[in-house]
């Protein structure tokens, strides 16, 4: 589950920019081009093809609204069963904007602070003789100030590397250590029904994949996605390849790995479902159980840490609460990309302009594709239209 740094070096002015070059993700009444469209429905293949990419799943939302969503190549190379808009793909790292949101609505309940530190939530520490680990909000851990590496190893055991809300270091474990006491205050835990992970840490099986399913995808009428593995999820799944398109074991997400992985990069789901996330994000809903208000969403956008030249992931300039933003004059664009074994995945929205894009793929190749720079290019004439 670790995530993968493949998509950092492939040809990261494509689609990273195709948000607006100069003018932004700029949306008028004009009725958008079908030849820019036919555009897109041409190139997708072209570059599935080029990079050995079998299926790929899309979305386009303009000014609110869904505009576009269409499914490319095979499930799997070997058995030959097309993509549709209803398959199911590993969202991987772009799972954390998910968890963010409902981190979000825990403290916009009282449930959480998102100041306080996550010591007062947890009945042992998650890691013992740094008294650092008093200073790791769930503020830093959206924003990836905690310290924590992004995934402990024999070779590399679980550490803060410099004082919580100091610097950027992106973190699967911090993500881990949050889910950790979202799930002590809202959920269970099985003793019963455990697992050993990196550098033999032991999981338990909790509720988390149901937590997640009530307050955010029911919420969001993501009826296609979900965590644990089931016979509705695997009815329709793309398979993972590698990056000669060669078909590769995909896992049956348990309870356990759920435990471990859910928040950081558990999520299953579609293009299409995931749109609707989007266009969730420019809806506040005041007094609502499960939907942010407009102060929450806000707050999740906001810039946390400005990140260096060597920290950038992306082309993003900065980090917000889930999210990663790239910021420009004509406004903000907050972005996250997902990748591993076998899945590549990209999500960019502007929210002032309530548009943007999702991007699902089942290959190892899928990045040379997402960040493309014609398909960037193409793109942003559409989004200009």
């Amino acid at each position: 589950m670790n995530r993968r740094h493949f998509l950092l070096h492939a040809g990261q002015a494509g689609l990273i920019t195709s948000l607006g070059l100069k003018s932004g993700l700029v949306m008028g009444k004009q009725t958008v081009s079908d030849s820019l469209l036919a555009d897109v429905e041409k190139l997708i293949p072209q570059l599935m093809t080029e990079f050995k990419i079998p299926g790929l799943s899309a979305a386009i939302i303009r000014e609110g609204q869904l505009l576009w969503s269409k499914a490319f190549g095979v499930k799997n190379n070997v058995s030959k069963e097309s993509v549709d808009t209803e398959t199911v793909f590993e969202a991987a790292s772009v799972s954390k904007t998910v968890f963010a949101y409902a981190v979000m609505k825990l403290c916009e309940k009282g449930t959480l602070a998102l100041d306080e530190p996550l010591t007062q939530y947890l009945p042992t520490p998650f890691l013992e003789g740094d008294p650092r680990l008093n200073l790791i909000t769930p503020r830093l851990v959206l924003s990836h100030q905690s310290g924590f590496q992004n995934w402990r190893t024999p070779e590399e055991p679980l550490k803060i590397n410099f004082t919580p809300g100091t610097d950027f270091l992106y973190s699967g474990e911090g993500y881990h250590y949050l889910q950790s006491a979202v799930t002590q205050l809202t959920g269970k835990v099985n003793p019963n029904e455990c697992g050993s992970y990196e550098a033999g840490l032991k999981v338990c099986a909790t509720d988390i994949g149901e937590f997640m399913i009530k307050n955010v995808l029911i919420p969001h009428q993501m009826t296609s996605s979900g965590y644990v593995w089931n016979d509705l999820l695997g009815k329709n799944e793309a398979m993972p390849h590698n990056s000669n398109g060669e078909p590769q074991q995909k896992s049956r997400f348990t309870a356990i790995d759920m435990a471990r992985y859910a928040s950081a990069g558990g999520l299953t789901t579609t293009a299409r479902d995931f749109s609707k996330f989007i266009i969730g994000l420019f809806t506040p809903k005041e007094n609502d159980p499960y939907r942010l208000n407009k102060k929450s969403l806000e707050e999740m956008f906001r810039l946390q840490v400005k990140l260096r030249e060597d920290q950038k992931i992306d082309g993003a300039s900065s980090w917000a609460l889930g999210w990663a933003v790239q910021e420009r004059e004509t406004g903000n664009i907050i972005l996250h990309s997902g990748g591993q074994s076998g899945f590549r995945s990209l999500v960019m929205v502007d929210i002032k302009r309530k548009s943007g894009f999702v991007m699902l793929t089942n290959g190892d190749s899928g990045g040379y594709l997402l960040y493309n720079q014609a398909l960037g290019n193409v793109l942003n004439r559409l989004f200009a239209v």
